[in-house]
């Protein structure tokens, strides 16, 4: 049976989607079977994230209506063969879809795959407890921002009413630089603000905004490429290994690194 990991956040614009995208990119790297499931209905776009967007033929509203079924929705992906995509539909006229359907789709999904990622809304309304409603973990986005941190804070106490097995936070557009100069909070420092484990740190990085723009994951031997291998490992090992981005902007040699950085 597949593990089922809902990824979410407080805030819009954390980048819970690109985590969400990378990480099952990075578990079917590892020969793990995932599935992607888009359950942010009426306002999709992991499909344009992962650049399938022109692959589909029915989504995940089309299975619930029985127009189609489950396996016929399902995309592979264009580089990873062990992963695909559940898309969801860009009709926001979908309120009548209840979080015992979503759960059914989930359910049977279950049985094919080792992982299930299911990509939550933002926010904390109908649409959240609906992609909640079918997980057994959970993963809280956050960005180094006080507003981010406050949204993904209030997050947490929600998922704690749910009875999951683990939730957990990744740290995402962590500027190492900034962090090491004080002028950003460090990943401890937000470590501590919440009472869940830290799974990942995901740095700032140009090759997220390329991914992002012509559709994919980022490319392997980039910074954010080896944070999101690392996240996937820590997930399927149940390690905490958290790679050290302020590391080269500490000393004389990073001081100067990190002025460079400022005036590029």
């Amino acid at each position: 049976m597949a593990r089922k990991l809902v990824i979410t956040s407080g805030k819009g614009g954390v980048g819970k989607t690109t985590i969400c995208a990378n990480l099952g990119a990075k578990l079917a790297h590892l020969k793990l079977r995932v599935c992607i499931l888009d359950v942010d209905i009426g306002l999709n776009n992991l499909d344009v994230v992962m650049g399938i967007e022109k692959n589909i033929v029915y989504d995940i509203v089309d299975c619930i209506e029985g127009r189609c079924r489950i396996k016929q929705a399902l995309i592979q992906d264009n580089n990873e063969p062990y992963l695909f995509i559940m898309p969801s539909t860009q009709s926001l006229h979908c309120d009548k879809i209840t979080k015992n359907q979503i759960k059914s789709i989930v359910d049977e999904l279950s049985s094919i795959f080792d992982y299930i990622l299911i990509d939550c809304p933002a926010g904390i309304d109908l649409g959240f407890h609906r992609a909640v409603f079918s997980a057994s973990e959970a993963i809280v986005v956050t960005t180094p921002h006080i507003s981010a941190i406050k949204d993904a804070s209030k997050v947490v106490d929600i998922l704690s009413t749910y009875e999951l097995y683990s939730t957990k936070l990744v740290i995402n557009r962590a500027r190492g630089d900034l962090m090491a100069g004080n002028e950003m909070l460090s990943v401890a420092d937000i470590n501590n603000l919440f009472d869940i484990d830290l799974v990942g740190v995901i740095p700032e990085d140009d090759n997220i905004t390329t991914s992002l723009n012509i559709g994919g994951a980022v490319v392997a031997n980039s910074k954010a490429g080896k944070a999101f291998l690392q996240l996937a490992e820590n997930i399927h090992y149940n390690t905490n290994k958290i790679i050290n981005f302020q590391k080269e902007y500490k000393g004389i040699v990073g001081y100067f690194k990190r002025k460079i950085k400022r005036n590029i």
